[in-house]
């Protein structure tokens, strides 16, 4: 198969390929690694390449012989590095499948390499010191965002249709806004986080992808969700199944629409006009748009501190049990500075604090649920601005703490981290773009607790509305001969 051909597929599409007997799964497996090898040097976006190991059966599911890639992080597949992005764990070799890894191969995803994080995915741009930047593909001089930025940038320039992502605090939806692709954050819960974890982060982290196409996103979940032996909850199971949502109407719904971030930060102008275009496209539709306040039950400076002790201290036994595991010392030999400086803060949480913390992520939740009960949506930006130029990060980062450092995270995602805290499905649209640059803007929809069945059928009624397939970055594997579903 031709890479000007394959690109124009989303991993449905693929796969009714491989069903109907026009290409094999290992064809469309040499693709991709002819993809990676035609725009990689340009992106750094995956950070190894494997053989396939599995043979799907054509058609025994909707993605059955699809090219996969996983983040480098939170999910293990036995005999593969595991490095989370840092010297630290460098080599460290996945003894066995995780749930989800396993939850993949009997998807029939054809997994082939690991793509980029941030160093233990705490940073929403991705630039680490163990594997380099990566770089946007609409813009290489700019972040593709993060923590899964070598997922979406992947996906964007056409490697593989659907890549693994995790999400702690907008980890999903900003790379979605900043490469222009589709991504939703699911409810806590819907995928197992098993078995060597109950939650991460202490729930605020999740499980998903980024994609192309709605329906790819709505087919590879329908493929991994569900709770595994010992979970301690589980996201109510959905009436049917999400691929199905993407084709049924939404019906009216009523959607909020705030513009203004929690924390006050300003948004850039090509940003909010992009959101008003998305609230006037929705109106158009039939949907219900009004402009709204939205409480987050803290403050915001309490929202951010609470969040800095929550991650720092996870942060601190992930790192001592690397530190551990591996014999190497706790220093910037093996860490950045941003790491050491949350390490540092995480050491000094205490005990109380820390339940402080968690009683912060209740009040969060509570407040967030109360506005669901009167709406069904919420409308918002992905980001506050276009994708950013590397290097922005680290402007007025040196010498910061892990509060400073978590802050600064907060501040340049403030739209995201509250349905993180929540536990709320939240998805990223990539319908706008900005007039001057051509850079993608993603625009962000909320909804209630287990409620991905409204957001799946809104995100199939836009992508009908208002297309976004033939919208190609200049770095893009087979040319930019646009692409359809």
């Amino acid at each position: 198969m031709k890479l000007s051909e394959y690109v124009t597929y989303d991993g449905v599409g693929l796969a009714d390929l491989v069903a109907r007997g026009e290409v094999t799964a290992a064809e469309l497996a040499s693709a991709a690694q002819r993809a990676v090898e035609a725009v990689n040097p340009q992106i750094n976006a995956v950070v190894e390449t494997w053989p396939a190991q599995d043979a799907p059966i054509p058609g025994s599911t909707p993605l059955a012989g699809v090219p996969f890639l996983i983040k480098d992080l939170a999910v293990a597949m036995a005999g593969k590095r595991v490095e989370l992005g840092s010297r630290i764990a460098a080599g460290n070799v996945a003894a066995a499948d995780s749930a989800l890894m396993t939850r993949f191969r009997r998807a029939g995803l054809v997994t082939l390499g690991r793509t980029t994080t941030p160093e233990f995915a705490y940073s929403t741009t991705t630039e680490g010191v163990l594997y380099g930047a990566t770089r946007n593909p609409w813009d290489p001089a700019r972040s593709p965002g993060g923590s899964s930025g070598g997922s979406g940038a992947a996906v964007a320039a056409g490697i593989v249709p659907i890549a693994h992502a995790t999400d702690a605090a907008g980890s999903i939806r900003v790379p979605a806004a900043a490469n222009g692709l589709f991504g939703l954050k699911p409810t806590r819960g819907r995928i197992s986080m098993g078995p060597d974890a109950d939650e991460v982060f202490n729930g605020l982290a999740v499980h998903g992808a980024l994609s192309r196409s709605v329906r790819d996103s709505a087919t590879l979940l329908d493929l991994v969700h569900g709770p595994e032996a010992g979970d301690p909850y589980a996201a109510r199971p959905p009436q049917r199944p999400y691929a199905q949502e993407t084709t049924r109407a939404p019906g009216s719904l009523r959607i909020g629409l705030l513009t203004r971030p929690w924390g006050g930060r300003a948004v850039e102008p090509t940003v909010v006009d992009a959101t008003l275009r998305a609230a006037r496209l929705a109106e158009s539709l039939g949907h219900r748009v009004d402009e709204v306040e939205v409480g987050l039950g803290v403050d915001w400076e309490e929202f951010v501190l609470a969040n800095a002790r929550l991650w720092s201290t996870n942060l601190v036994t992930w790192i001592d049990a690397f530190a551990a595991a591996s014999g190497r010392p706790v220093d910037d030999t093996t860490l950045e500075p941003e790491m050491l400086a949350g390490y540092a803060y995480g050491q000094r949480v205490g005990g109380t604090e820390f339940v402080h913390a968690l009683a912060m992520r209740n009040s969060v939740a509570r407040a967030i649920g109360r506005y669901f009960a009167d709406y069904d949506l919420l409308l918002t930006p992905t980001l506050p601005e276009l994708p950013v130029l590397l290097g922005a990060y680290a402007e007025g980062a040196e010498g910061t703490d892990g509060l400073g450092w978590l802050g600064q995270l907060m501040h340049r995602s403030p739209f995201t981290a509250a349905f993180n805290v929540a536990g709320t499905p939240a998805m990223s649209v990539p319908l706008e773009t900005d007039p001057a640059t051509g850079l993608p803007i993603g625009i962000q929809f909320a909804a209630g607790y287990g409620r991905e069945d409204v957001l799946f059928r809104l995100a199939g009624q836009l992508e009908q509305a208002a297309p976004w397939a033939r919208r190609t970055p200049p770095v893009r594997a087979g040319g930019h001969d646009g692409a359809v579903l």
